[in-house]
């Protein structure tokens, strides 16, 4: 069965989500995710990828970033990817993959859904009922975007820079974000973009992603809405 493609266009903001094989930990002590992030940031760099937003997550990861050309998301992943696997391996004398496939991207339409899909991936480990504040969690971009901490890491997108005129403005609009839970259809609606590749957004957004790359790109999923396990965030 042919991989389905991925879907990305230069300029455009990319959610990407990778699991690890059958849902195990990818990370296990404070150096691993050192180590990842690390390796992303000179994957982004290398590639001229500009992250807004992240999560690394006990088995699996969340990447909200917009990518100068058409492969640098692609090309940042598998440079990080041809790292970090074989640092795991070696570490805890494990072999093979320690992902579940290749990585999921689902394009994020700017005006309706960017601010979203950042709350959405730095509340992770708040679902996962890992810490009960974002900011208690470590490894994550939300203390650079609300608490304004250094992460060189972060780029900041537009739309985050046109929360304030300066930086205190910004993160006391963007924390203001948090006050509000993100609804379980949000929720669902985020997920299944992400998990079939279809892009985030209304349907002009759709229309125009499709007119550019002239082709069809995903599918809405069928049936009842995703199931939000409190729990088991992602």
């Amino acid at each position: 069965m042919p991989r389905k493609p991925r879907f990305i266009i230069p300029g455009v903001p990319v959610h990407i989500v990778q699991r690890g094989h059958s849902r195990e930990p990818v990370f296990f002590e404070d150096s691993d995710y050192a180590a990842y992030r690390d390796w992303l940031l000179e994957g982004a760099r290398r590639y001229h990828c500009d992250i807004h937003a992240y999560v690394l997550m006990t088995n699996h990861i969340h990447i909200l970033a917009t990518p100068s050309d058409s492969i640098g998301i692609t090309r940042m992943m598998q440079y990080v990817g041809r790292r970090y696997v074989p640092y795991i391996n070696q570490a805890y004398g494990s072999s093979g993959s320690i992902w579940e496939g290749r990585y999921k991207a689902s394009l994020v339409q700017e005006e309706h859904y960017l601010l979203i899909c950042m709350k959405y991936i730095e509340l992770n480990p708040v679902r996962a009922n890992m810490v009960r504040q974002p900011a208690q969690y470590r490894w994550s971009s939300y203390r650079h975007n609300a608490k304004g901490q250094v992460d060189d890491l972060v780029t900041p997108h537009p739309l985050y820079l046109s929360l304030g005129r300066g930086a205190k403005s910004r993160t006391t609009a963007y924390t203001a974000l948090f006050k509000a839970h993100v609804d379980t259809e949000t929720l669902a609606t985020i997920r299944a973009a992400w998990q079939t590749g279809t892009p985030l957004g209304n349907d002009n957004f759709r229309e125009k992603v499709e007119k550019k790359l002239g082709c069809k790109v995903g599918q809405d999923r069928r049936g009842r809405p995703t199931k939000i396990v409190v729990g088991g965030a992602s």
